[in-house]
């Protein structure tokens, strides 16, 4: 076995101590001679090692080798296995597939010795207070649930570079509310604000610009001419906290390396701390963010003294916190619908024709009607999505049955699959008029009762075979029929009445 230079270290250590072969072998772990060796060279193994200059086998790719580096001088981005399947194409029975790791081998060294500049990325210094950093990070390698079900989120990031301080809050999408919480969560935490807000290119804080307001910032700035340019809402807020925005450059995101990094580690130990918890599952939100928070409190107190550098380099906030949310007002639509950010919601048929006003939250909507709070319901992410509630619509439905058929939501219409099944079976015992009467008289009963109870109704009869009829599930959920109580005829007996008004004569005999 070789020996190692720890092993030599502790050799030549123990022999300075005892000065005798023997021993000192023994304790390095060698044995006599291999300790003498090394004792007369007084060299470790690493400085006796030669490099080899010679090969111990035939280069197979000698003969193709002047092909190949012009192939890959000229496109540099060719990989080392697509010109490896272009030789086993052009050249069969030449090369084996089991040399395409010589081949790499042999260009990764090419590359290392003669091959192009490559880039190079300057490590920056930063200053105390000089700027914060935002960024969203996905959250969904966690696997955390709430109360039992999987929650698909983000993580709205905020970082000081210079001290590492970080916040953490809990979001849905990349949205202007988003980021407002998270950077309002973080700022009235410190009580201070830096000179700069540093983010991405999000379209929460930005946008791509017109021609027209390309050829301004180009009179503006004759030396660079930005891609994209700042929202209006982000730009207000940013002037509200006493910050100045800035993005990194176009597909440069390693301008924005410390909050990558930030982004990674916090993972790392939020999965760490999960699996010492035992369950990645929280009773709701509250104690999900609690948890977050905890965490990024124990990381910022190990850095108490770069943290207070950073403060006392940082603007005093003196500012009232902005609310999180926007106001829109929209007219409900004679389908009984809003829409809200490209994304339609239902809304409760009496509103119909009604303007209202809609809070939009980062994960939920408030409808309003002349001050009074009509729906609320969790916000739809992205655009050309729907939220329909069965319970606004189903009154109408009833009456139009035929509308059922081609009406644009009607998967909405099914709130679970035990539903679904249910109108399939109708459909396979009556005709298709009569199976939709029947499945919307089924489903108005769920919302006039509660719809587990109906679900629970048609898992049984589905599963005893039988016809999910409407009649059978309000028999089940919703009697009709009531039992009158059987009562006796009382007996009355009218001399206690003679002696109660001969009592009160003599009373009032008495008075008069």
């Amino acid at each position: 076995m070789t020996s190692t230079d720890v092993q030599v270290r502790k050799l030549m250590e123990e022999h300075s101590k005892t000065g005798r072969v023997e021993v000192s072998g023994l304790r390095a772990g060698m044995d006599r001679k291999t300790a003498r060796k090394y004792l007369g060279g007084k060299k470790l193994p690493s400085e006796l090692h030669e490099e080899r200059t010679y090969r111990t086998r035939i280069d197979p790719f000698e003969a193709s080798w002047p092909a190949i580096k012009a192939q890959i001088a000229a496109a540099p981005e060719l990989e080392a296995k697509t010109i490896f399947e272009d030789l086993l194409d052009r050249r069969p029975g030449q090369f084996k597939p089991g040399q395409l790791r010589t081949l790499q081998r042999k260009i990764k060294s090419w590359r290392a010795e003669e091959g192009p500049e490559k880039e190079v990325f300057f490590a920056q210094l930063h200053r105390p207070g000089e700027a914060a950093q935002t960024d969203f990070t996905d959250a969904n390698e966690l696997g955390i649930t709430i109360a039992g079900a999987s929650f698909l989120h983000l993580l709205c990031h905020f970082v000081l570079p210079y001290s590492n301080w970080q916040c953490a809050t809990i979001c849905k999408s990349e949205s202007m509310a988003a980021i407002k919480r998270g950077v309002q969560t973080a700022v009235f935490r410190l009580g201070r604000v830096p000179q700069f807000h540093q983010t991405d290119h999000s379209t929460s804080a930005t946008h791509k610009l017109s021609k027209a307001d390309k050829a301004k910032a180009q009179r503006d700035d004759a030396q660079s001419a930005p891609a994209r340019g700042f929202n209006k809402e982000y730009v207000d807020f940013m002037e509200h906290l006493g910050m100045t925005p800035r993005t990194i450059a176009v597909g440069e995101k390693e301008q924005n390396g410390d909050i990558e990094a930030a982004n990674g580690a916090l993972k790392r130990r939020l999965n760490q701390l999960l699996i010492l918890r035992g369950s990645r599952d929280f009773e709701d939100l509250s104690e999900y963010q609690r948890f977050i928070d905890k965490t990024t409190s124990k990381l910022n107190a190990a850095r108490v003294t770069r943290v207070r550098e950073d403060l006392e380099h940082m603007s005093i906030l003196n500012v009232d916190r902005l609310v999180e949310f926007k106001e829109i007002d929209v007219r409900v639509t004679s389908w009984s619908t809003i829409r809200v950010k490209r994304n339609t919601y239902s809304v409760h048929s009496r509103l119909i024709g009604e303007q209202v006003r809609v809070r939009l939250y980062e994960d939920r909507l408030e409808v309003r009607y002349n001050g009074k709070l009509q729906l609320t319901c969790e916000r739809v992410l992205g655009e050309g999505g729907n939220l329909i509630n069965y319970r606004h619509l189903i009154w109408s439905l009833v009456r139009k049955p035929g509308a059922f058929e081609r009406y644009r939501y009607r998967e909405a219409l099914f709130p679970t699959i035990v539903f679904r099944r249910t109108y399939d079976s109708l459909c396979a015992r009556l005709d298709s008029r009569k199976a939709t009467i029947e499945y919307l008289r089924i489903l108005k009963l769920a919302a006039d009762t509660m719809e587990s109870a109906v679900e629970g109704a048609l898992s049984k009869l589905l599963a005893a075979g039988k016809a999910p009829l409407a009649d059978s599930i309000r028999e089940e959920v919703a009697p009709n029929h009531t039992k009158v109580p059987q009562l006796d005829d009382p007996e009355v007996n009218l001399i206690e009445f003679d002696e109660l008004l001969g009592a009160l004569g003599a009373e009032l005999a008495e008075v008069l």
